[in-house]
Formats: structure tokens, sequence, C-alpha cells
């Protein structure tokens, strides 16, 4: 129970957030409206794709550097979940984006770099099982996955910031504010990021023993 403990939690802050953000009154802004309680589950998704893609990296490197498989698969599960979260992201900004703005996909510099990274992701995934030799699949895919972090950064939080967009916090537009995000809202926002962070670390780890079970049972 005692190394379980942050499960435990994931799963009562993420509880806590379904039920609040479906629950708390919210502002009435306008444009958003009720559609404001979408920030309480598109955004975690997005936090909970880069941690679980920065873990990926850091076990990546741990794989060059000692050459142990089982930081290549915690590596691999990770890009997993994290794709897994990613596609949860996006459905929830089109959503989103189909209310506010009538398109669930304008052509907006934020989305396109999304996308794009999106696709740099699967491609990752793509490589590793075009490459049939262990060793040589985990070098390279280490090797990509390594370059592709920083490119996802610089696509998702630079690029958007050096043109009009009209994703809030890019291009000029600003972000949500004290003036948007009332008490009651940012008492659920903050343990929801650490709620489906955890979540998501969770099913990365769960991924990644199946892992371990299978290539144990080719082994045999």
């Amino acid at each position: 129970m005692r190394q379980n403990w942050w499960k435990l939690l994931a799963s009562i802050l993420v509880l806590y957030s379904i039920i609040g953000g479906f629950l708390i009154p919210v502002p009435a802004l306008p444009i958003l409206h009720e559609s404001i309680r979408n920030l309480f589950f598109h955004v975690p998704m997005w936090f909970a794709m880069l941690t679980l893609y920065l873990i990926s990296v850091i076990y990546s490197i741990k794989y060059l550097n000692t050459g142990n498989e089982k930081y290549d698969l915690i590596a691999v599960e990770s890009v997993n979940t994290g794709v897994f979260f990613c596609f949860c992201g996006l459905a929830t900004g089109m959503l989103w984006a189909n209310i506010t703005w009538g398109a669930p996909w304008p052509n907006d510099p934020k989305l396109n770099s999304s996308a794009i990274s999106t696709l740099m992701y699967l491609a990752y995934l793509v490589l590793r099982n075009s490459l049939d030799e262990e060793q040589k699949r985990a070098k390279i895919s280490a090797i990509y996955n390594i370059f592709a972090f920083p490119v996802m950064i610089a696509l998702l939080f630079i690029l958007p910031r050096l043109t009009d967009s009209l994703h809030p916090g890019n291009g000029g537009n600003p972000g949500f504010s004290n003036l948007d995000l009332d008490y009651n809202m940012k008492w659920v926002l903050r343990p929801t990021f650490i709620g489906w962070i955890l979540m998501g670390v969770w099913i990365m780890t769960i991924r990644y023993r199946i892992r371990l079970l299978e290539n144990k049972k080719n082994n045999i």
C-alpha cells in the first residue's frame, strides 16, 4: 500500500477533477460560456502528454548510456501512452474550437503545430516497427526520440507565439488569467494537472509490465 499511494492519489484527483469540472459554477464569459469547463480536461491532457514525452527522453538517454533494454521499453511505452493523451487533447481541443471558433480545425498556427508534433511521434512508432534487429531499433529510435522532443517544444510553445493565433496565450492573444478563472476554477484546475499526470504515469507502468511479460514469454 505504501508503494501505491500515488495511484490512489491519482484516482482521487482525477475523480475530483471530473466531478468538479462538471458541477462547480464557472464565470459567465462572452463566447466561452459553459464551454470553459473544457479547460479542466483539454489542458491537463497536454500536460500529461508532455510529462510522458519527457520521461521517454530521459529513459532514451539512459538506454544509450547503459544499453539496458528495460530503459528502452520504458521510453517506448511512455511515448505510446503520451500519444494516447495527445489524441485526447486533440479531441477535446477540436470540440472546444468548434464551439468557440465555429470549426473543429481552423487554420491556426498552434493547431497546425500540434498536428505536426503528433505526426512526428507517430513516425517514431512507425520507425520502431520497421526495424527488426532489437538493438539497432532501440538505438535509432532513442536518438530520434531525443531530437524529437525539443522540436516538439519549439512547435508547440515557440513558433505559435511568433505569429497571429486564435489560441489563448499565443501570437499576442492573451491566455487565461485571473480575469477569466475565478477562485473555484483554480481550486479544481491545479489538482487536475497532478491527477492526470499521475494517471498517465500509472498507465505507462502497466503497459511497461505487460511488455516485460510479453518479452519474457517470447524468450521462453
